[in-house]
């Protein structure tokens, strides 16, 4: 009887053991059920520019030419290679590749530039 005793316990420590989540990287974060990977990106927040980078949020402290040469500036305006200005909002973000994004109410919708 002890050991079943001991093979029962032991049996439910090492499945305790395996059920445990990994632990997520600070670059993903999950949406519902889905993980997602954060990039790397600018983003107008409170009315100030923040630059996401390896998942850490910082003040944007210099202008940036992202991938497909659109450039953004620590004001929020942001300039296409096709001449276009626009100024970001709140919510609204750059990715390093040029393309932008907005959240609302916590879904993200992605926009062409």
């Amino acid at each position: 009887m002890k050991k079943f005793f001991l093979l029962l316990a032991a049996f439910t420590l090492s499945t305790a053991l395996f059920a445990q989540d990994k632990k997520m990287k600070p670059d993903t974060y999950h949406m519902g059920k889905m993980k997602m990977k954060m990039q790397d990106c600018v983003m107008m927040e409170n009315g100030k520019m923040m630059m996401m980078k390896d998942g850490q949020t910082m003040d944007m402290d210099k202008d940036m030419t992202m991938k497909n040469g659109t450039m953004v500036m620590t004001d929020g305006t942001v300039k296409m290679k096709n001449g276009k200005t626009m100024k970001l909002k709140d919510g609204q973000c750059v990715y390093t590749s040029g393309k932008m994004s907005s959240m609302k109410m916590g879904k993200m919708k992605n926009s062409k530039m």
